[in-house]
């Protein structure tokens, strides 16, 4: 096998070999950009690093030591020459970009020979120094696992002692100083002297890469982005430009287009006199990309023409890292870059406009799941905030929450469902688990393409960077803007938009939709297969999912109606009726409330379909709890002071233990509610189809699908079936109208799955409810099964996805499968949907299309996100009209 590839043999179509930044390193040589020469280890070999136990593949240490003479032989320089020596960096590259999540070492090969060789064919002591120290302590850091942070001690004692601020300002002396302090800070660390040895230190370094695939930033992050976790990493081994070798070099990374409006312009930071790791670390705040136009003007042009050679030949918007060394420009890497949601929109219809790509191509550029962070919510222009501080709008959309200020606290406050805002100096990839978790993100330093910009940007989350007039203190757990001091707790509001630090919570506001979102949410409609539905339970709900683009409602939940506290205590009658007689004339009240509910959202519908699911969980939901009701009785009967009370509670607490179940996900509810009590179903089938009826006879198409909930046979949905066309004819012939309507199953169980050809005699419609048959299939318990285990699956790569949110397709999958043809053997046509919410997860609309349903229904807000998904499901999967 072959492991090592020079760059002149990649291309851009390696990518899963190569890795992504491998492959473009590959194209850009190929077409002649000024890209440092050098090769790539492929992702065989990182798998392979693992598959051995993490020793390196047999034969990879020859092909890198081969591949680096014709690397020496190319660029003129020997790897570790004490006249001519050849620095190297060593890069991840991972299949899909991973920005920050794993690891680099920059300017390989010093040690004691080539340190002073650089000096003086540079002619420049104060660069070879602060080159090497840079080395030192980032190989120490990332290869051997020594806190960084003891080194950066190490320099502020250094700036201090010699009384400058900026590492810029240290002289030859101090660096020196500092080089030799963190060598013995090594030697303390690791117990033996730091290896000068350049071929050894290549090959730790090959390791240290290879382990960060698996560091924990890594791991969360593919974890949250869906990435194969088996993919690996390809390392990418590359001669040094150096920008940080005075006034006429520098770093920067720059976007073809504006990564968060989607602007078509050159959008960007750069420094003079630094490491591509500067600009990116926020360890300094940088100058726009536009600046250099006035400082390097030829080096500009340059880059510009640059830039739109490779937006032109990726087709699309490009994320480029550039050194200048002495006035000469390098190109280190391209990939298509981040950018919100409105920034991809934005990007894929001007491309259409510009005749880059087709229709087709700009629907599959959009990522579903980041149509929700159109939504971003904004502050309310009517607000009149306290504005603290003004950073740079690095990711848009508005937040509040309690200040922290450690990345740990932000996920375990996060989870536990506070709001909080992470405020850091600076983010690093280590603090992702926060990122996560928090609302928002605030920086005192870095810049528009810092670590955090990037990542918020990604994730939708609004940040604010760069805001040097706050001042961040760890220790006193606080930061301060002038006089005034914010601390740990304290509610601030940032916005991504605008770059304003608000003290306070401020009213938020949602946006309106974009041109650019209609338009691309058309062309998918124009080309998507499957209707989108709406769960939706209100007449606000409802009309909401109609201009979100709800082509009808797939669920509404009847039980949800129930809830009203003003509707409580009739609920509570009706079940704690012991006749047939009591518990009809308890439900009289409740069938005039749901007509009504059903009459507005019907209405609110107009036209479109709407699917009612009756009564479905078991009765003791809608009564106090037996735990609660225990404690009050045994108190009552301590006090002796209540005795009519008592007797009160002990014939309700007689009740609630009667009607107590062991296990009542399985118990007595869905449709054996409906058999054993006859009149609640009747109750909601004279409600829904009397307000379909007024609304016939007022001018409106109701068009009302009545669902039964957990069938297993077809006497039970034949049974009800009768029922549900007994009353329609009722209501129909009381009202003198006539309207169309359907009466189906709920599939949730895998014996309706597998007498589904059965079921379909009476069932006119089936609707997989996903979150049952996912329960009931693996035999899993979703709240206990989240809470407990689940994470560990996961992790442990037992299970890819948490099955609840991504829909499992060989289990759960295989019995939709049998479902739809047996359904469909019986009933040719049969509607077949899905309810349940994965209608709303962007690869189960996947599947629901590739096995053939009509439908699928989510909740109002991911409505958008599932009318794209079905679109690039068609476009990947067409199906024989």
């Amino acid at each position: 096998m072959k492991y090592v590839y020079l760059f002149h043999e990649g291309n851009a179509q390696m990518k899963s070999l190569l890795g992504g930044k491998g492959a473009n390193l590959a194209e850009m040589t190929n077409i002649g950009l000024p890209v440092p020469y050098g090769m790539t280890i492929s992702t065989d070999a990182c798998r392979d690093y693992y598959a051995h136990g993490g020793k390196l593949p047999e034969g990879l240490v020859e092909e890198v030591m081969d591949s680096l003479a014709r690397v020496e032989e190319k660029v003129g320089k020997r790897f570790g020459d004490a006249e001519n020596p050849l620095l190297l960096s060593v890069r991840s590259g991972a299949v899909f970009s991973m920005p920050g999540m794993m690891d680099t070492i920059l300017n390989l090969g010093l040690n004691a020979v080539t340190f002073p060789a650089l000096a003086r064919l540079t002619n420049n002591r104060w660069f070879a120094c602060d080159t090497y120290r840079r080395f030192i302590q980032m190989f120490s850091d990332v290869v051997m696992e020594i806190p960084k942070e003891k080194f950066e001690e190490i320099l502020q004692e250094q700036k201090a002692a010699q009384g400058v601020t900026l590492d810029q300002e240290l002289s030859v002396e101090s660096l020196e100083n500092v080089i030799a302090r963190s060598k013995e800070l090594y030697r303390r660390e690791i117990g033996k002297d730091f290896p000068e040895d350049v071929h050894e230190q290549l090959l730790l370094s090959i390791e240290a890469v290879f382990r960060s695939w698996n560091n924990h930033r890594a791991i969360v992050y593919r974890t949250i982005n869906k990435i194969d976790h088996n993919l690996g990493t390809a390392v990418n081994i590359q001669s040094m430009a150096f920008g940080n070798m005075g006034n006429d070099s520098g770093s920067g990374v720059a976007f073809t287009r504006n990564p968060s409006t989607g602007e078509n312009r050159l959008y960007g930071e750069y420094l003079v006199n630094a490491q591509g790791e500067d600009v990116v670390a926020g360890v300094r705040t940088p100058n726009p990309i536009a600046h250099l136009a006035e400082e390097m003007p030829d080096i500009y042009n340059q880059f510009r023409d640059i830039a739109e050679k490779l937006e032109k030949h990726y087709r699309d918007m490009q994320d480029i890292e550039l050194t200048i060394e002495h006035g000469k420009l390098y190109i280190l890497q391209t990939r298509n870059g981040k950018r919100t949601a409105q920034a991809a929109l934005k990007i894929a219809c001007d491309m259409v406009e510009e005749g880059l790509i087709t229709r087709s191509e700009a629907i599959m550029r959009i990522d579903p799941e980041h149509l929700a962070n159109v939504l971003h919510r904004q502050i309310d222009s009517s607000a009149s905030p306290h504005v603290l501080a003004t950073g740079l709008a690095a990711s848009p959309g508005a937040a509040f929450g309690s200040v922290v200020f450690d990345a740990d606290e932000a996920e375990h406050l996060g989870r536990i469902g506070a709001k909080v805002i992470l405020v850091r100096v600076e983010t690093t990839p280590d603090d992702i688990h926060g990122i996560v978790q928090a609302q928002g993100i605030l920086t005192s330093r870095g810049g528009m393409t810092s670590h955090a910009a990037v990542v918020t940007r990604g994730m939708g989350k609004p940040c604010v960077c760069g805001c040097e007039s706050v001042k961040v203190d760890y220790g006193q757990q606080c930061f301060s803007v002038g006089d005034t001091v914010v601390k740990k707790g304290d509610l601030i509001s940032i916005d991504g938009t605008t770059g304003r630090v608000i003290l306070g919570a401020v009213p938020l506001k949602d946006p309106e939709l974009s041109h650019e979102y209609q338009t691309i949410l058309g062309w998918a409609d124009e080309v998507r297969d499957l209707q989108v539905r709406a769960n939706a339970d209100t007449p606000e709900d409802a009309e909401k999912s109609r201009r979100f683009g709800a082509e009808g409602i797939g669920l509404t939940r009847t039980e949800h109606m129930f809830m009203a506290q003003e509707r409580l205590p009739y609920v509570q009658k009706m079940i704690l009726a012991e006749t047939t007689e009591e518990r009809s004339a308890a439900l009289l009240p409740l069938q005039i409330m749901q007509e009504n509910d059903f009459y507005g959202i019907l209405k609110a519908m107009n036209g479109l379909p709407v699917c009612i699911r009756l009564l479905d969980p078991p009765l003791h939901e809608f009564l106090p709890s037996l735990e609660k009701l225990l404690v009050e009785t045994t108190e009552l009967r301590v006090r002796g002071d209540n005795p009519e009370l008592l007797q009160e509670k002990e014939h309700l607490l007689a009740q609630v233990q009667k009607l107590h179940e062991v296990n009542p996900m399985l118990g007595h509810r869905g449709c054996r509610l409906g058999i054993t009590y006859p009149e609640v179903y009747e109750m909601q089938m004279y409600a829904i189809f009397n307000a379909a009826s007024r609304l016939a006879r007022d001018g409106y198409t109701p068009l009302p699908e009545i669902e039964i909930p957990l069938t297993i046979s077809l006497a039970e949905m034949a049974i009800l079936k009768e029922r549900c066309d007994r009353i329609a004819r009722e209501c129909m012939a009381l009202h003198k109208v006539e309207f169309p309507y359907l009466c189906g199953s709920m599939i949730e169980l895998p014996r309706a799955a597998l007498l589904a050809g059965e079921i379909a005699e009476a069932a006119e419609f089936f609707s997989f409810g996903t979150n049952d048959l996912t329960q009931t299939c693996f035999g899993f318990s979703r709240d206990d099964a989240e809470g407990k285990f689940l994470p560990i699956y996961i992790n442990q790569h037992i299970m890819k996805d948490n099955p609840f949110a991504v829909l499992d397709r060989k289990g759960v999958g295989r019995l939709m499968e049998i479902a739809i043809e047996e359904g469909r053997k019986t009933r040719p046509g049969l509607m077949i949907g899905i309810c349940g919410e994965h209608g709303g997860d962007p690869s189960s609309v996947e599947f629901c299309h590739q096995i053939g349903l009509d439908l699928v229904s989510c909740s109002p807000y991911r409505i958008p996100i599932a009318r794209l998904a079905a679109a690039q499901a068609a476009l990947k999967y067409p199906r024989n009209k």
